[in-house]
């Protein structure tokens, strides 16, 4: 709660500098959508990367940090959500959550001075992580996992180590959700046990992240807050009014849709636009 309040002051010193501040509609669209499938475990992270690109609404530089900003909050509802009621011990959680927020604190320090294509090759190879989980989920190829809900020895800090990095990689936007249900499961964890670890170490790490990314200026304004404006009320219609969807055709859709951002950013890397011209999109602040 404490970091989600620090991130909403940040937030409101920072509009002056931004021109872009009021949202567009289809940006509290983005956000509704790709929040309310993230509560579901779809993941948010690869379909706003991709419906960005799609519409071209942010400059490929700010991608991470405007996904770290603006879905910040909406996670942090989820994560209250899910640790509420599903079952994980709380030493296990807490540590994840610790190693997750050092790992994105030291990330964002570095993707937000990196230039322009160095972005682009990052979320490309991102983004072609993402679709091959996505197809891994369909195919029904990730470890079924065990029963436990707590961890011990060297699986705890083994895990505890790869939360890390996982919490690093969030800052380029690669989705912490499917890689932490993979190590969970190969642990011998309940995967049910996954949700409150996966959503409570993004609800931490992320405003940590936005922190950094605000303060390098490194994100668009008027995205973060249409992601922020329409998740919240996509997690909590997902989470409380939502039984059922067919989210296996949802995954492929994800994954055609995600290969082409990873292709489109990819194009865009190997394009010879030096960083310094100005950017093509609209909502460039």
């Amino acid at each position: 709660m404490v970091v989600g309040l620090t991130l909403v002051a940040a937030l409101v010193l920072a509009m002056p500098r931004h021109r872009d501040g009021l949202p567009k509609a289809v940006e509290v669209v983005i956000g509704f959508g790709t929040n309310f499938f993230d509560t579901l475990g779809i993941g948010s992270f690869a379909p706003t990367v991709s419906l960005f690109k799609l519409f071209k609404l942010v400059p490929d530089e700010r991608i991470p940090g405007t996904l770290n900003v603006g879905h910040a909050l909406p996670t942090v509802v989820e994560a209250g959500i899910f640790i509420a009621i599903v079952m994980v011990d709380p030493k296990t959680l807490v540590l994840f959550i610790l190693a997750a927020i050092a790992g994105a604190w030291l990330g964002a320090g570095v993707v937000a001075k990196w230039p322009r294509r160095f972005v682009q090759i990052g979320m490309g190879a991102a983004l072609l992580v993402a679709a091959t989980l996505f197809l891994m989920s369909n195919l029904h190829l990730f470890p079924a996992g065990g029963t436990a809900v707590a961890l011990e020895g060297g699986r705890l800090w083994f895990g505890v180590a790869v939360n890390f990095c996982l919490g690093a990689l969030m800052t380029l936007g690669i989705g912490l959700y499917a890689p932490c249900l993979i190590l969970v499961s190969l642990l011998g964890m309940n995967p049910l046990a996954a949700f409150p670890i996966m959503t409570g170490s993004c609800a931490f790490l992320m405003p940590v992240a936005g922190l950094r990314f605000i303060r390098f200026d490194a994100f668009s304004m008027s995205a973060a807050l249409g992601l922020t404006i329409g998740g919240i009320p996509g997690v909590l219609i997902a989470a409380f009014f939502v039984k059922s969807l067919p989210l296996v055709a949802v995954r492929w859709l994800v994954v055609i849709v995600v290969i082409y951002a990873a292709v489109a950013m990819l194009r865009s890397a190997a394009s010879k636009v030096p960083d310094s011209e100005p950017t093509e999109y609209a909502a460039s602040p």
